[in-house]
């Protein structure tokens, strides 16, 4: 499975994935979680698809961590 977080098809609801929240874009500090819910409609976005984690945070997907 590919870790690129730009394209719809990689991510998967339950998976853990690494993401940057709207006010954490300068930093660029990562949130890691499990998907919830996948926000984005179309199948590739360049700065990465918009998910909600099970926690509630919301952001953008910069890393699909690989299943153990």
């Amino acid at each position: 499975m590919s870790t690129d977080g730009r394209q719809r098809s990689n991510i998967q609801i339950g998976a853990e994935v690494e993401i940057v929240q709207k006010h954490h874009q300068r930093t660029g500090e990562l949130t890691d979680g499990f998907v919830e819910r996948i926000l984005t409609k179309s199948a590739f976005h360049p700065h990465g698809i918009k998910v909600r984690l099970e926690t509630g945070e919301v952001g953008r997907v910069k890393n699909i961590l690989p299943e153990i």
